[in-house]
Formats: structure tokens, C-alpha cells, sequence
């Protein structure tokens, strides 16, 4: 049932030996936002996996949302990032990183100026941000990004992802999805602009689509992917136009010849198979979680029916760090333990058992 799961795929330049990838999960571990010894180990233990792509990253110190998350904006920082794609590498591994600016999902307290966050428009998220030492903190109404700022934007995530390859990454993931900076350019109900950044939605794409060219140019495209989530209302979005709106990205993008499309399903599986039809190039498939014991048998039945060309888990990857195996084999899975999920010690991060445990 699962044999199709364990053909070699290609994804940008990588020829990747099964499709199971394991998908961005922020664990909240990097104090500082530097990632440590035991994050390397994290990963290297999951470095079986067809494609790992990491947690989101910040590009910029203002792009952080939340606490303990890692930063790809410093000489320190790659230095620290180069431990983990050294030792993903020594196991045969392929990593990108996925770098993720949260946009109004961010909060002064987490900003060494104490400034607000930025986004397109002024138009507060209704969330709020957890502390340690403060408890729960409403966001703040963003300051509303000028064109000036939109440029600079830019530049500091093309300088992010030229930060990646000097640290090692094979490529670079841009999280366009779940109602962070990209997403709240692409949406509606967070987009209110009415300059070449807002209205229809060829201008609601401007900021995508301006910002792949950029980084595809800078690293090249053959190492760049992109993440959506069509339809999703997590972070308070609301889409209405995710079909036109996900039709007119994909086809401007297509062009670039990027690495993959990493496809979040929420409830639109029409647009994913939109996507798939009109994508020149790879897609991931991240679809809504089943229990973990159905992963294997799921993800088959995806490729079986030509959805994706791979499949993308988060909680599998994250208690299983041998998960192709077990697929393979068939064996019993780790269950995972969502009171680890974020912050911690090694605990529920780097202790669960592989088979040969």
C-alpha cells in the first residue's frame, strides 16, 4: 500500500529518495533566538526524513511573534545554524529553512525598541502573545507598512536567504501561509491598502510575488519554495476569493520554475487540485492531520491519486524521528505529547525513541 511513498522524487536540484517530508513546527527552544547543540541533535535525528524543512525563522529582528523563536538576520545566528545543516548533512540529509515573519502577529515586548509590529494595513489580529513573565498580551494595531518599508522588507528577506545558504541550508522555504506578512498581503480582511499593494487581487499578489523574484534572484529559484494555505482562517484570516486568489498567484509564480509549492489543506481541497494542475513544478501536500497511524496509508493514497508528488507531517516527524521506517516497516508509532510542543528542555523534543532503541 505505502511502496509509492519510497520512489525517489525530485525537488529543485535534489534528488530525494521518498516522499515523506517533514513540515515546519516552531518549538519555541532557541533562547536569544539562537538555536543550540540540542537543536542540531533535533534535527540530525530527523535527518531521514525525504526533506526536512525547519521551523519558521525570522528575517529581521521585527519579524518575530513569538518568544524563543530563531533568528537567520545575524552573524551569530548563522554561525549557530551551521552546526544543525552540519549535522544533517553528515547523515545524508536535505534541509531548507523556512523563514516566516509574522507581520501584525507580533508584539512590542518581543522588539528590543519596544516598537509595534508592521503589516499592510492597520487592522489588529484579535490574538494574543504568550509570556512567561507577563502572561497573555493582546497585539497591538500594527503600524501600516510605505512603500519604502515594503522594499525594505524585501531586502531583508532576500538578505535572510542568502544568510540560509552561507549557513548551510540546501534552500529556503518562504512561509506565505497561516495569516503571517505574505498571507496578510494575500487576504482581504488584512490587506486594506489602495496602492499597487491592495485592491484586486493582482495587487494583493504584488508582494509574493515581488519578493520570490528577489530571492529567487539572489540564491536561485531551483532552491526556493514557497508555503500557502488557501482558505485559511487561522491568526483571525478570512479569504473570499481564495479561488481567483490562489488561480492568479500560482500562475504568476509558475514562471519562476521554483523548487515545490507547499500546500496547506484546510477545507479547499478544489484549490489544491487547482494548484496541482496548474504547478510546473513539485508539490508538497500538507494535508489536515490524521491520527498518526494513518499517515503512512494516507500519504499513499495522496500520491496514488496524483495530488501531490510529496506528503508533508508535522506531529508524525515530531514524535517519530525514524518515521519513514516505521511507515516502511509498518511498525508501532510514538504517540506525540502536546505538552512539550513548545519551550523545554530535550524532553519531548529529542528523547523520543527510534526503532533501533
Amino acid at each position: 500500500m505505502t511502496n509509492n511513498i519510497f520512489e525517489t522524487v525530485r525537488i529543485g536540484r535534489h534528488e530525494l529518495p521518498h516522499r515523506l517530508v517533514m513540515a515546519p513546527m516552531t518549538r519555541s527552544r532557541a533562547r536569544c533566538s539562537l538555536v543550540d547543540e540540542v537543536t542540531a541533535e533535533y534535527y540530525e535525528q530527523r535527518a531521514g526524513a525525504a526533506l526536512i524543512i525547519t521551523e519558521g525563522t525570522q528575517p529581521s529582528p521585527r519579524g518575530q511573534g513569538y518568544i524563543d523563536t530563531p533568528g537567520i538576520h545575524s552573524a551569530e545566528q548563522i554561525a549557530a545554524w551551521r552546526k544543525v545543516t552540519d549535522a544533517v548533512h553528515a547523515k545524508g540529509g536535505v534541509i531548507f529553512q523556512q523563514l516566516m515573519h509574522t507581520g501584525r502577529i507580533g508584539h512590542p515586548y518581543l522588539y528590543a525598541d519596544g516598537g509595534l509590529p508592521e503589516a499592510p494595513s492597520a487592522v489588529a489580529s484579535g490574538m494574543q502573545l504568550f509570556t512567561a513573565d507577563q502572561g497573555l498580551l493582546d497585539h497591538p494595531e500594527p503600524r501600516e507598512l510605505e512603500l519604502d518599508d515594503i522594499a525594505r522588507l524585501i531586502d531583508e528577506y532576500t538578505r535572510a536567504a542568502r544568510n540560509s545558504i552561507e549557513a548551510g541550508f540546501d534552500g529556503v522555504e518562504l512561509h506565505g501561509a497561516n495569516g503571517y506578512l505574505i498571507h496578510q498581503f494575500l487576504s482581504g480582511n488584512t490587506n486594506r491598502r489602495t496602492d499597487a499593494y491592495g485592491g484586486p487581487v493582482e495587487n494583493r499578489i504584488r508582494f509574493a510575488v515581488e519578493l520570490v523574484q528577489s530571492v529567487a534572484d539572489a540564491i536561485g529559484a531551483d532552491r526556493l519554495g514557497i508555503r500557502v494555505s488557501p482558505g485559511n482562517t487561522y491568526n483571525n484570516m478570512a479569504e473570499e476569493d481564495s479561488a481567483e486568489l490562489y488561480a492568479a498567484l500560482t500562475e504568476a509564480l509558475a514562471p519562476y520554475g521554483l523548487a515545490y509549492i507547499h500546500v496547506l489543506e484546510t477545507s479547499r481541497r478544489d484549490i489544491t487540485e487547482q494548484i496541482r494542475r496548474d504547478w510546473p513544478t513539485a508539490v508538497i501536500l500538507n494535508p489536515a492531520e490524521k491520527p498518526l497511524e494513518e499517515a503512512g496509508g494516507h500519504a499513499s493514497a495522496l500520491l496514488e491519486a496524483g495530488l501531490a508528488d510529496a506528503v508533508s507531517y508535522a506531529r508524525l516527524w515530531l514524535a517519530n524521528p525514524d518515521a519513514h521506517r516505521r511507515v516502511r516497516a509498518g511498525a508501532p508509532l510514538n504517540q506525540d505529547d502536546p505538552d512539550s510542543y513548545y519551550g523545554g528542555d530535550h524532553r519531548g523534543y529529542t528523547d523520543y525513541p527510534a526503532l533501533a532503541d
